[in-house]
């Protein structure tokens, strides 16, 4: 059964959000020494960028579709 908001009534039944592809598989690995080198934090750092910007359209196609308030 499709959530239906008493608010927007049937207008919202059933609407679905938007595809988000999956994220790319993760780049970092484990730091070769105790600290970290640039480059492992350069890569860490990109992967949560690229995971922040998917969470950022899976939120922005949820609040379009009426899942999430605006």
């Amino acid at each position: 059964m499709a959530y239906l908001n008493p608010g927007a009534g049937a207008a919202r039944e059933g609407r679905q959000t938007a595809a988000v592809p999956n994220t790319a598989a993760a780049t970092a690995a484990a730091a070769a020494g105790a600290t970290p080198t640039k480059a492992e934090y350069d890569t860490l750092l990109a992967d949560v960028n690229a995971l922040r910007t998917k969470l950022n359209a899976l939120l922005a196609a949820m609040r379009t579709s009426g899942q999430l308030a605006p």
